[in-house]
């Protein structure tokens, strides 16, 4: 009869890089991470194992991570995923950054969040302000019910509207703070069909056009839902900076000015209406 099965000969013979291979294994097994550096001798399951190796078929085939874990950290918390979200990336805490250095000398604000997707920018400024008054908003319904257990599993009260950017509920309100990560991909971008973007909602990833388009309604509303002196971030991609400021100005937002996230690159542009 052949030994058991060990951790240790587990990892040695997956094809996983080391760290995605653990996180899986921390899946499997519901243990810390350091859990299984002192355990890598002891025997395991077959059932542990086969389930190890069908959690590592979908990673194989290019699913990514997040979705397998359901989950991803963003901004030292938690958050729920599902192939209906984005998968939350660092950049975006940029665009969290800069919204509450908005408001930061605002009392009681009021926030919006268009097009919330998984809800971390919502739910995480509304944990960082606990004193403000969040809506969030998204066309996909489904997208909306997993930003609906994010809040509730952290604890953030908010509001949210089904609906296309400003075509919700929010009737005549006006907001101190707008925010926005929208689909930035132009629809010819040959990376779309690369990596983990293949599995993540097409509809949040481009606008369908030249990645500008849900720019354009964005900062083209915006005015019509901010009060005097309410601020306006949103992100974008790599190389849009200098449209997307054109596109604040155009539109009359003073201190028009684009911030660069850890790579460098301009990623988030904000602007204030006056």
């Amino acid at each position: 009869m052949s030994a058991p099965t060990t951790l240790r000969a587990a990892l040695a013979a997956s094809p996983l890089p080391r760290l995605e291979a653990h996180l899986l294994w921390q899946r499997v097994l519901d243990v810390p991470r350091a859990w299984l550096i002192a355990h890598d001798a002891d025997p395991l399951d077959p059932a542990r194992v086969a389930a190890y190796q069908a959690l590592e078929a979908r990673r194989l085939a290019g699913e990514p991570i997040a979705y397998i874990l359901g989950g991803r950290e963003f901004f030292g918390r938690d958050f729920q995923v599902s192939p209906a979200v984005l998968i939350p990336r660092p950049d975006t805490e940029l665009l969290v950054e800069c919204g509450l250095r908005a408001i930061q000398a605002v009392r009681a604000p009021r926030v919006l969040d268009l097009g919330t997707g998984s809800g971390i920018v919502a739910v995480t400024l509304a944990l960082e302000r606990p004193d403000a008054c969040v809506r969030a908003t998204d066309l996909s319904a489904e997208a909306l019910d997993v930003a609906r257990k994010n809040a509730r599993a952290l604890g953030a009260q908010l509001w949210f509207s089904h609906g296309n950017w400003y075509d919700t509920e929010l009737g005549s309100a006006r907001f101190d703070l707008i925010v926005s990560n929208p689909p930035y991909i132009d629809a010819q971008d040959a990376h779309l069909g690369l990596g983990d973007l293949r599995f993540e909602p097409p509809g949040a990833l481009t606008d369908g056009a030249d990645g500008l388009q849900a720019l354009r309604d964005i900062v083209q509303g915006a005015p019509d839902h901010l009060s005097p002196g309410g601020a306006l971030c949103v992100e974008h991609g790599w190389d849009q900076a200098a449209a997307v400021r054109s596109l604040f100005l155009s539109r009359g937002f003073a201190d028009v000015a684009s911030e660069r996230d850890l790579s460098g690159i301009e990623r988030v542009t904000r602007g204030v209406l006056k």
